[in-house]
């Protein structure tokens, strides 16, 4: 199963943002096969595009809201909250990354993705190399 971050969530509903035809692509690719968004990027992603002061003018809840909707109705997608025994995933992969403070949150998407199976998370967010629990994938540069 492949999983999405936040981040191409946003490029993908800013039609403003440089990357966002090539993002929507990536989301359309992964049509009826199985996929996974975490919780916390969906959270992220609302956070994000209705952030004044990182868009002007920012999306409406409402837009964003309608764009979530969207994605739900994909027939393969999943939404990866914490399974049982998710705080043993969690801490093995903060004490094997040494993370602390904000990146925290990428530690929790990648024990996420971990715990659900993920084989590969598509991110523009180099941070994630931190995790090597986790092959990580941009999907917006050409593959090497």
């Amino acid at each position: 199963m492949i999983a999405v971050d936040t981040n191409l969530l946003v490029h993908a509903h800013r039609a403003d943002s440089p990357w966002h035809s090539a993002a929507y692509a990536c989301l359309e690719i992964l049509g009826e096969r199985e996929w996974g968004i975490p919780w916390p990027c969906l959270h992220e992603f609302l956070a994000i595009v209705t952030h004044p002061r990182i868009f002007s003018p920012p999306s409406s809840v409402e837009d964003a809201c309608k764009a979530i909707d969207g994605w739900l109705l994909a027939p393969g997608l999943r939404l990866l909250a914490e399974p049982d025994g998710y705080w043993k995933t969690l801490s093995r992969v903060l004490r094997f990354s040494k993370v602390a403070g904000p990146k925290v949150h990428d530690a929790r998407i990648a024990a996420l993705c971990v715990s659900h199976g993920v084989s590969e998370l598509w991110s523009a967010d180099r941070d994630f190399s931190r995790f090597p629990q986790l092959r990580i994938r941009n999907p917006l540069l050409p593959r090497k």
